[in-house]
């Protein structure tokens, strides 16, 4: 728990960096500076094991490891994209159906049944995550309570954002899935210097589809980059790379419900912005939720 804990906290910076980084850069480049430079950050330390825990793997399980890259670089592609199209608010309630998935794909590919209490944990998380959506999309004005309508959500511009946000959702979904499977047999360094490189190699490979300039920027920029880099990838999504060798996938995946409480958190610090009632009341349904399934666990 302590180590979900820190990668909670590293991940919650994320929407802290990007958001800087957006001023000059792209989604897609942001995406794909995160991931270069965490694989970069690991290269010196994790490089020669790496090559030969590769070398000692099956056929079937190096695959597995280029799938869970591709899905890793589906995600954050698609995710942060998202959010140049639809609002804060949508991206968020889709993103955070990630942990549904997991717990829906678990049982069929690492048979891991899901207990009763860690699904009502889930469900109760995931309410909070649509609490913290609905801050965003709805305001009360003259003692009435305006939300984005259907149309908002659903026309134009913004079905595409959420139709991003949503696929981002499941490519999440399946990189844990399949990192529970490879995490086991891979020291840590080793699995995270191969995903993260491989999903490098993916999101240059989609920048250069879309012609976007990976130079130029200030120097600034380039230090959101590698704060990026460091804190909520190095740090953050290696942290939950650590617990799938240890924990249900569906169970590490609810730590991910915990990054809009630690962003919101930080939001106070650094942006001055102070958390609604809807987020407060969110924000602790997450973290009930996320009490509620450590306490359950799964059964194999």
């Amino acid at each position: 728990m302590v180590v979900l804990l820190i990668g909670i906290l590293a991940v919650s910076t994320a929407s802290i960096f990007i958001r800087f980084a957006q001023k000059e850069a792209s989604s897609l480049v942001i995406a794909a500076y995160r991931m270069t430079l965490a694989g970069l950050i690991l290269a010196p330390v994790a490089l020669p094991g790496a090559m030969r825990s590769m070398q000692a793997l099956r056929p079937g399980q190096r695959w597995l490891i280029l799938l869970s890259g591709l899905f890793l670089a589906f995600h954050f592609g698609a995710w942060i994209t998202s959010l140049e199209y639809t609002s804060v608010a949508s991206s968020v309630v889709l993103v955070t159906t990630t942990p549904l998935w997991v717990a829906l794909l678990s049982p069929l590919v690492l048979k891991e049944r899901i207990r009763r209490e860690t699904w009502f944990g889930l469900l109760v998380a995931m309410a909070g995550g649509v609490l913290v959506g609905f801050q965003e999309s709805c305001s009360l004005e003259a003692g009435k309570l305006i939300c984005l309508s259907p149309q908002d959500f659903l026309g134009g511009r913004a079905m595409l954002g959420n139709a991003l946000a949503l696929f981002g959702a499941f490519m999440a979904a399946g990189y844990m899935v399949v990192g529970r499977q490879v995490r086991p047999v891979l020291s840590l360094f080793s699995y995270t210097f191969w995903v993260y490189s491989i999903s490098a190699v993916f999101l240059l490979l989609f920048v250069a589809l879309s012609r976007e300039k990976l130079t130029g920027f200030s120097g600034m920029t380039y230090l959101w980059f590698t704060l990026l880099a460091v804190f909520p990838q190095v740090i953050g999504h290696s942290s939950f790379n650590w617990a799938l060798k240890y924990l249900p996938a569906a169970f590490v995946s609810l730590a991910l419900l915990g990054e809009p409480v630690g962003t919101t958190i930080l939001a106070v610090i650094f942006l001055k912005e102070a958390p609604g009632t809807a987020e407060l009341v969110g924000g602790a349904l997450i973290l009930a939720g996320i009490f509620l399934a450590s306490r359950s666990g799964t059964e194999k």
